[in-house]
């Protein structure tokens, strides 16, 4: 490392080529990991073969998944890459578009009305983390290749035989210098390609599977039509009044949108940009919601058919929505601002009002069937009353606890003596066992103990009635102080830390997610404030030797005692004691080992981005097990399983 003395030109670094994609590789595809950044190279080739598609020189796609699950070829019928020098860097265009960042020609309206990949980057970087990548090209009368290796050609440019054909051809094998793991999903591509067929009424995407030789192919007339059926069918939900609604615009920015209402309680919005899937939305989908809320609020007051007293939030207006967007924004009409070279999130203000025109126009088709209309804002106004029945039983719960004296505290809770929040501690641990073990081994001026019993209600899935009725979440309310629901109030904790301490098994941590789950929901103040905490408790005790001469080692998972083994595999062969739970530890265990302020580790509990915490929740505990399955399927390969 250099000094401040000696820090100097000499230490600066300029990469050149596309040393910087290898180097940071996270900054192009989002990471090295098999899910996201393995199957993004998949992606950016694929896009460019869409943006053909799109701009009407392409109908038909083929990729084919080799038998060694490690590469990809992705075939259009497009105009081809162009292959002729350019005039002012002396290469051909070929060799251009993958070698060099920035390079490419969608940055002007010229040759792409609309395309998903405007950086001129995206075939760059496939070739960079790519060990070899081969193109072939049919155009101008003739077959064209040349090959690459980690971005660098390892050929000329070769003019083959000649041919009627036309499209572009790139095949590719990602570079195991980069990659954790180099195996592509199936399921993973085949979602991917249905996905863009739907986006792309008429396209043909053939997927070729050569291991199994199995061949799909995706065709969708219908388009995003069939997109909104597909995911009814999904979430197994019907559309109130059997009725889909779809929206379009041709002109300049062309808008496509699809969407019904269901019984469902959750709102489903899949949106898109030039092809690209947004995950995290953006202005396109902001107005999307707002025009259709406009709409349907409008419609609501010229009828007067709201009932006095209830209040339309926009997550009452869209509970039970279910959506698929589309933009394709031409060059000419402006630039798309992205979030990140991942496409994720769009950015221009812009789209957000053409789109809020468009979907807007939705109080025109409810004026013209009163009857669906009616069975809508019905809808719509008892999502309003069930949000408004939640609230007001929250607020009672509130009143009830919000003000905890000591002569109202639950029996179970072994209060500390300390009136002082800042040095005063609550531990919830799980059963009547484990309790007595902490009651014994606190510090009994500065920690409180609180035993629950069992697995808590689930506070995701469970309505606000429930929670209300539930004796063990309404003791640990009453316990805290703070209140619960819209009215907790952070400046009345009775405690400055909450730690949750549950056995250091499956069925521990499913608790603490349970725990977990109801303090964000119901008092999120708790939270925000740093208050919430998960103690770590060993699950294994590793000594070597005996008396007090022996070693002890404190291990908290399977793999470290794994690696504690290991490092000391010379060594006579140890005591190993697992605890099953908090009650097997003797009280000077269990105080030295996790509740001893001085050696203890606690993991404070603070959420980082709210939408993704919420969504995570959702699909972990909700009441849709659907995306608990996805997240199963998705990430089942992960485990490694010894039989």
């Amino acid at each position: 490392m250099a000094t401040a003395q000696s820090y100097g030109a000499k230490d600066i670094e300029v990469l050149e080529g596309l040393e910087p994609v290898r180097r940071r590789p996270g900054m192009y595809i989002g990471g090295t990991d098999t899910i996201q950044g393995l199957h993004h190279l998949a992606h950016e080739i694929l896009d460019n073969s869409i943006d053909e598609v799109m701009n009407g020189h392409a109908n038909r796609v083929v990729v084919t998944l080799h038998k060694d699950g490690e590469s990809i070829t992705i075939e259009d019928n497009g105009r081809g890459i162009p292959v002729d020098m350019h005039p002012k860097h002396k290469k051909s265009a070929l060799e251009l578009i993958l070698t060099v960042l920035h390079a490419g020609g969608k940055f002007s309206d010229q040759n792409y009305a609309s395309a998903g990949g405007l950086h001129g980057v995206g075939a760059s970087v496939v070739n960079a983390l790519s060990v070899e990548l081969e193109a072939t090209v049919w155009r101008d009368g003739f077959e064209w290749r040349q090959r690459f290796c980690r971005g660098k050609p390892i050929s000329k440019l070769e003019k083959g035989k000649a041919s009627k054909k036309r499209g572009t051809q790139i095949f590719f094998r990602p570079d195991p210098e980069i990659f954790t793991k180099i195996e592509f999903s199936k399921d993973l591509l085949e979602k991917t390609l249905e996905e863009k067929a739907l986006l792309n009424g008429g396209l043909e995407i053939e997927f070729v599977d050569e291991e199994s030789g199995e061949k799909k192919l995706f065709k969708f007339e219908d388009g995003i039509n069939a997109y909104l059926k597909k995911l009814l069918d999904k979430n197994e939900e019907k559309p109130i009044g059997d009725e889909l609604f779809y929206f379009e615009q041709e002109k300049g920015i062309k808008i496509q949108a699809a969407f019904s209402w269901t019984e469902s309680t959750s709102t489903i919005i899949k949106s898109y940009v030039n092809g690209i899937f947004t995950k995290d939305g953006g202005t396109h989908e902001e107005g999307f919601k707002s025009g259709l809320g406009k709409a349907v609020r409008n419609y609501i007051s010229v009828h007067d058919l709201v009932p006095k007293g209830i209040k339309l939030s926009s997550e009452d207006i869209r509970e039970g929505l279910i959506g698929v967007l589309s933009v394709n924004v031409p060059g000419k009409e402006m630039e798309l601002q992205f979030q990140g070279q991942t496409k994720e999130k769009l950015n221009n203000p812009e789209v957000a009002g053409h789109v809020e025109v468009l979907t807007k126009q939705f109080e025109n088709t409810l004026n013209s069937k009163p009857k669906l209309a009616a069975m809508i804002v019905e809808r719509i106004v008892l999502a309003a009353k069930a949000r408004a029945a939640s609230r007001a039983a929250a607020q009672n719960v509130s009143r009830k606890i919000g003000i905890s004296h000591r002569l109202n505290l639950p029996g179970k809770l072994a209060d500390c003596s300390s009136n002082r929040p800042d040095e005063s501690e609550l531990f919830i641990v799980e059963g009547d066992s484990a309790g007595g073990s902490a009651k014994q081994a606190r510090d009994r001026k500065t920690q409180a103990v609180l035993p629950l019993r069992g697995k808590i209600l689930n506070s995701i899935a469970a309505g606000g009635s429930k929670i209300q009725d539930n004796k063990e979440l309404m003791d640990l309310a009453s316990a805290i102080g703070c209140g619960f629901g819209e009215n907790a109030n952070v400046s009345k904790v009775r405690y400055g830390k909450v730690i949750i301490l549950t056995d250091a098994d499956a069925d521990g941590m499913h608790i603490a997610a349970l725990l977990i789950a109801f303090f964000y929901s119901h008092m999120r103040p708790l939270v925000d404030a740093g208050h919430l905490y998960i103690g770590r408790s060993p699950l294994y005790r590793i000594k070597y030797g005996s008396g007090q001469k022996g070693e002890e080692f404190w291990v908290y998972s399977d793999e470290e005692k794994e690696k504690v083994l290991k490092e000391n595999i010379k060594r006579a062969k140890p005591l190993i004691t697992r605890f099953k739970g908090l009650g097997e530890m003797n009280p000077a265990t269990l105080w030295s080992t996790t509740m001893n302020p001085r050696g203890r580790t606690l993991l404070q509990v603070r959420p980082g981005d709210a939408k993704a915490a919420e969504a995570v929740l959702s699909d972990l505990l909700g009441r849709d097990s659907s995306a608990r399955y996805r997240l199963i399927q998705e990430n089942a390969h992960r485990l490694e399983v010894d039989l």
